[in-house]
């Protein structure tokens, strides 16, 4: 890409960002969601960072890894118990990286 397009592409996507998100500030107010809808969307931030973490847990180089010696997986393990134990979230983060680092040191 030249410098022109690379511009364009910049302020195409700024127009493109404040476009969706500046209708719900300004028609807010005016959109009414039907309650059904409304108890759905919360459950959309859970599900989305399901479908990012998931993969990156079970997957290895492109295919499924579901075994003791993958140290993503025991860590992600680890640190949802710990975390459903304790509903500590920045302890929670510590422990599973200290769990990832551990196995993967020993695996």
């Amino acid at each position: 890409m030249n410098a022109p397009d690379t511009w364009l592409t910049i302020l195409l996507l700024t127009l493109a960002t404040i476009i969706t998100r500046g209708t719900f500030y300004l028609l807010g107010h005016a959109v009414r969601l039907p309650p059904r809808v409304q108890h759905a969307l919360r459950y959309a931030p859970a599900a989305a960072l399901a479908a990012i973490v998931v993969p990156d847990l079970v997957l290895a180089d492109g295919a499924l890894h579901l075994s003791v010696f993958n140290p993503k997986l025991m860590a992600g393990i680890g640190a949802t118990v710990f975390f459903l134990v304790t509903r500590h979230l920045l302890y929670t983060i510590i422990v599973g990286m200290a769990l990832f680092t551990i196995f993967r040191l020993v695996f």
